[in-house]
């Protein structure tokens, strides 16, 4: 089963590679209308998933991520219409130079050719991944999480309905509904049909493909997101900040799991913290100074620092200074997306020049660590490697390059 839609999905990548922007617009402008022409459908079989998830015991970050309302289906079509809008990342020409001997040597962005990709929970990511895929002329395959099954069903044959509906290969998007383990192991390993492979959920999930996969992969990270409160922040500033990064959507990789906190601003900041929190029920996970000041904070270990908590929880270090908040995020970050809350220009510098992370905030929320918040209409999820894409990957991170090179009769001598 997983050959035969490997062997769909390269035949349909030859075909999608010929399509002109104008025609994947068509294609995505389509889609958006017949997701809420199907609405009623969408809804129906996520509610057989949220039926599911609650059965199982799903917690309710899981089952927030699992939800799909009318809001969520329109903004996946809204997201759609904001890949149409982008530039087509397919047959740019870069670099093209002419050599002493006449040869014009250039080189041409190209579709990857085959995209998979392994996601839980998030029925969203079907519809924004087969967005980004169209547009950057990819075939897609998706292995979506049991969880989900209902939702994504039904989102998948809307795509390829569309795409029927165009007169198009509705091969061009596929899923695999068979969710076993040993599936997903054949998947990991099918080199022949499949060009690169993105997971995108849990750290046990992203370390099995690592693990297991032997086609190339691009790591999506875990996103133990820290927030540094400088001695020079602005107390209100910093206390909205680390709300909508705590509190807006806590099962999500770019929700804030950490704050660290510059200990000559401890006292004065604390009880404002603990006061601003309350009301939501955050769980504090904090060091000694900080329990001081606030003895109703829990009690934090080495492991609640390094944790992604993926709920209304978090950890709590002060800090002597910012040299010790980098190096706690060096020692307990996971390369996704950290925060410096400061007014002293010196120090920003020195946090976006030193921390090593694929985005880096001054004065800002991680929750925008997004494809939609930085402008891309949707990501296939947040890098935390260095080759090839980091962060958000968007349409031109699933292009690769080719040189091609005019001559007039030339040969090498």
């Amino acid at each position: 089963m997983i050959e035969h839609l490997g062997r769909q999905a390269k035949a349909a990548s030859r075909k999608l590679a010929r399509l002109g922007t104008v025609e994947k617009n068509r294609i995505l402008s389509l889609l958006g209308e017949n997701l809420m022409k199907r609405k009623e459908e969408i809804l129906a079989a996520n509610a057989e998933d949220l039926s599911r998830g609650k059965e199982n015991g799903l917690s309710s970050a899981l089952m927030d991520r699992l939800l799909l309302n009318e809001e969520r289906i329109r903004s996946m079509k809204d997201g759609l219409l904001t890949v149409e809008k982008l530039d087509d990342p397919v047959g740019e020409i870069r670099e093209m130079k002419t050599l002493p001997n006449g040869l014009k040597v250039g080189k041409k962005s190209v579709p990857l050719g085959v995209v998979g990709i392994i996601y839980e929970s998030r029925p969203n990511v079907t519809i924004d991944t087969a967005a980004l895929c169209l547009k950057s002329s990819n075939a897609l395959i998706l292995r979506g999480g049991k969880e989900a099954i209902s939702s994504n069903k039904v989102l998948v044959e809307i795509v390829q309905d569309t795409l029927k509906e165009l007169g198009h290969d509705p091969f061009m998007v596929q899923l695999i509904e068979d969710l076993s383990y040993e599936t997903a192991g054949e998947f990991m390993r099918m080199n022949a049909y499949l060009d690169v492979l993105i997971p995108r959920g849990s750290a046990k999930l992203i370390q099995r493909v690592v693990k297991e996969a032997t086609v190339p992969v691009i790591e999506t990270g875990v996103g133990n997101c820290h927030v540094f409160v400088d001695e020079s922040a602005d107390f209100s500033m910093a206390l909205d900040i680390i709300v909508n990064a705590k509190t807006q959507r806590t099962g999500v990789c770019n929700a804030m799991e950490s704050l660290l906190v510059h200990e000559a601003v401890a006292d004065a900041f604390l009880p404002a913290l603990f006061k601003t929190l309350k009301p939501y029920g955050v769980k504090v996970m904090a060091d000694e100074k900080a329990r001081q000041i606030i003895p109703l904070f829990l009690e934090a270990t080495e492991e609640d620092y390094a944790k992604e908590y993926l709920d209304l929880a978090m950890s709590l270090k002060t800090v002597k200074d910012l040299r010790e908040a980098m190096d706690h995020i060096e020692k307990y970050g996971t390369g996704h997306s950290e925060a410096i809350i400061t007014k002293d220009y010196d120090h920003a510098m020195t946090f976006t020049d030193e921390v090593d992370a694929a985005a880096v905030y001054v004065n800002a929320s991680t929750r925008f660590t997004d494809g939609s918040a930085l402008g891309m209409g949707a990501e296939m999820g947040i890098s935390t490697q260095k080759l090839h894409a980091r962060g958000p990957v968007g349409l031109k991170e699933l292009t690769t390059t080719k040189y091609i090179i005019f001559g007039n009769g030339q040969v090498r001598p």
